[in-house]
């Protein structure tokens, strides 16, 4: 699904009015109502409702939502805020049909805006998604006022305040439960600085033109289950162990040979033909026995990596569980980049190696996959000012190496060598414990093997990951469940998908 900016989001308004055809003011109801059907999935209950309206389009729509809820019973007041700004031509219509049993009051000052009763709902409709700069003065006095009141609050299309695609990280912004947006979602919404500023948020179509979205350009993307679909391996009935490739993984060090098993476990459960682990002595016996269906090939340091062998015979090689960071492990590395030019996963301990020793970003091959965590990336492009800015410094950083970055956490953010970024939609906080990620780089890997292109083995990999994360969730709870839970679920997110 494209994340459209919020210019682009005007032009597919505007021509969905000019080719439809459809009036403006049409269109706004047809998004009222897409709205309060799903306000009503929320709030079944004839819970009174209190609406602020800016005298914008944004106002517009929460007047023709007030009159659509007091027609369906709902006790409803609105608060117009009544400063300084020019009503819109479809605000002054729906403000002429707004059905009687409305309590409406105009504001001039976050004085007059009285607290509701503790039931009531709050919808937010002041501002919209083209608000271009801060909220200041009474605007922004309202806002901190509402902030203040403990009631549900839900914001239409976009909370007040908040920029859809640019970051509003210091500026006053309206704190909400819920966003119920209207067709696309906001670059806004995932963007961890604004968590309180959406909540919970749900998408209502209401009915843009899908062809003239298909058309416009975008560099951010959502991935949703049919997206992966299409990409995961196809498995052929006379298939045998070599159609599906020999992976490595690389991985372990005394203290942290778990690391090299999770991966292990992970590559294995994601439809690898063949597996070599290539780990220190020191885990010998735990490997052969945890990974019956694993080879296993000792590196002749018994407590880290130092060395490798022959290469030529793996389709993909995943690095960096658990390695640590000796100097002869950072050697490991100089001879693996020297040697082997195919599809290569970079983890952990190897990113950290790189943040270290930067001659070796210039040696990675095009299309290699690095899976930082927000502490590794820090370390390998420094601070950021905000995450849209964080986001900016990960397009900047796979474009320069020619790499595909894989950043970790809510909502992970993929970028391509070309700088597209795509967002994943599954996972959970519960996937926030040690042996997560080695898990990811080993479904990577495995994908990898079996012959998909980099950047789909990414996003594939990364949304089959969380969706078994959700599965455990579902399972276990967010608290309790580990990494190798969210492993034994791979098997259902595949039939899932």
């Amino acid at each position: 699904m494209k994340i459209l900016s919020a210019k682009q989001i005007q032009q597919v308004d505007q021509y969905t009015i000019a080719n439809e055809p459809i009036s403006s003011i049409h269109l706004m109801e047809r998004a009222a109502m897409a709205f309060v059907d799903e306000f009503f999935q929320y709030f079944p209950n004839l819970q009174p409702v209190l609406i602020l309206c800016g005298k914008g389009n944004n106002g517009g729509d929460g007047l023709v939502i007030a009159r659509l809820l007091r027609n369906m019973a709902r006790e409803v007041q609105i608060y117009i805020i009544d400063i300084a700004l020019e009503s819109s031509p479809d605000f002054q219509l729906n403000q002429s049909q707004l059905s009687d049993g409305i309590h409406v009051q105009y504001c001039k000052e976050a004085q007059e805006i009285k607290p509701p009763a503790s039931d009531c709902l709050v919808i937010d409709a002041i501002f919209g998604s083209g608000l271009s700069r801060p909220l200041e003065g009474e605007f922004a006095k309202i806002i901190d006022r509402v902030n203040k009141w403990p009631n549900t609050k839900i914001a239409v299309d976009i909370a007040s305040g908040l920029f859809a695609d640019k970051s509003s990280r210091g500026f006053t912004k309206l704190k909400v439960d819920i966003t119920i947006s209207f067709q696309l979602p906001k670059l806004a919404f995932f963007m961890p600085e604004n968590d309180e500023s959406v909540g919970d948020w749900k998408l209502v179509d209401i009915g843009l033109d899908a062809e003239y979205i298909e058309c416009l350009a975008a560099d951010f993307n959502l991935t949703e289950q049919e997206d992966i679909k299409a990409k995961l391996p196809a498995r052929n009935k006379f298939a045998h162990k070599g159609n599906f490739g020999h992976a490595m993984l690389i991985a372990g060090s005394l203290g942290k040979m778990g690391a090299a098993i999770l991966a292990g476990k992970a590559c294995l459960r994601s439809g690898v033909g063949l597996l070599t682990l290539h780990i220190p002595r020191c885990g010998h016996d735990a490997l052969q026995s945890t990974l019956p269906e694993a080879m296993v090939q000792l590196d002749s340091g018994f407590e880290w990596l130092s060395g490798l062998a022959q290469l030529s015979t793996y389709s993909a090689i995943g690095v960096g569980p658990g390695i640590g960071q000796h100097p002869e492990t950072v050697n490991l590395i100089g001879d693996l980049l020297s040697k082997f030019q195919g599809k290569l996963v970079f983890d952990a301990d190897a990113i950290n190696i790189f943040s270290e020793n930067r001659h070796f970003l210039e040696l990675l091959p095009k299309n290699s996959i690095l899976t930082p965590h927000l502490g590794e990336f820090k370390r390998l492009v420094g601070d950021w000012e905000n995450d849209f800015d964080k986001v900016e410094k990960q397009i900047a950083f796979a474009k320069r190496y020619k790499v595909i970055v894989i950043l970790k956490g809510a909502y992970t953010t993929i970028s391509d060598v070309e700088g597209q970024i795509y967002i994943n939609s599954t996972g959970n906080s519960g996937m926030a414990k040690g042996g997560s990620g080695d898990a990811l780089t080993g479904i990577i890997t495995a994908f990898l093997a079996q012959g998909l292109a980099e950047i789909d083995a990414a996003i594939s990999a990364v949304y089959l990951h969380g969706l078994a994360g959700d599965l455990a969730k579902s399972e276990f709870g967010e608290n309790s469940m580990l990494p190798s839970d969210l492993i034994a679920q791979i098997p259902v997110a595949f039939k899932q998908l």
